[in-house]
């Protein structure tokens, strides 16, 4: 594992947040954290490269909180982002074409196909990191949206809805019960 590129990630990601122009504020921050959290345990549980997955974890919306204006594509961006700072590590190439594509294909309203099961685990990290930032969802609708109170839990458990129903078949099996669980809280 190349502990030297994921620190650096981690620390650049975390500094991109923080930045003014950072058009999702901090909490892109936590979102992030809270993909590679699930995509590390989604790798170890697919036996799939733990690193080429959790360094995709990290870069999936690097564009994004780079240049607002790169949201659109920033799936595109991001993978081109990616190349640009692990060739500086001398990362094999290989598998920085590996990483690319599991940005590429993180999106599960870009309806790109996964041929990989490092592709699986980053998307199926991304859809479900909602479930780990319920209280942020709960700011877009109440704050961010001015949705009332049923208004507000219906749009969040939508979006919910939407996310855990992206998931491959054997990710919707490992989080039923989380995704239960939200839902509950929701009623």
């Amino acid at each position: 594992m190349r502990k030297d590129i994921i620190d650096y990630l981690c620390e650049e990601v975390e500094y991109r947040c923080k930045l003014p122009t950072n058009h999702f504020g901090i909490g892109c921050f936590y979102h992030i954290q809270a993909v590679v959290k699930n995509a590390e345990m989604l790798a170890e549980s697919y036996d799939a490269d733990q690193e080429v997955v959790i360094i995709a974890a990290w870069l999936h919306d690097i564009a994004s909180v780079t240049n607002y204006e790169l949201y659109e594509d920033h799936h595109i961006h991001g993978a081109e982002i990616a190349e640009d700072m692990l060739q500086k590590f001398g990362y094999p190439p290989d598998k920085i074409k590996h990483v690319q594509k599991c940005i590429r294909n993180h999106r599960g309203s870009v309806l790109n196909s996964k041929t990989t099961i490092e592709e699986i685990c980053v998307a199926d990290a991304d859809a479900i990191s909602h479930f780990d930032n319920v209280p942020s969802l709960l700011y877009l609708a109440y704050v961010n949206k001015g949705l009332s109170i049923d208004e507000g839990r219906e749009f969040v458990k939508n979006k919910l809805t939407r996310s855990f129903e992206k998931l491959s078949d054997n990710s919707k099996l490992l989080y039923m019960k989380k995704f239960d669980q939200v839902m509950n809280i929701l009623v």
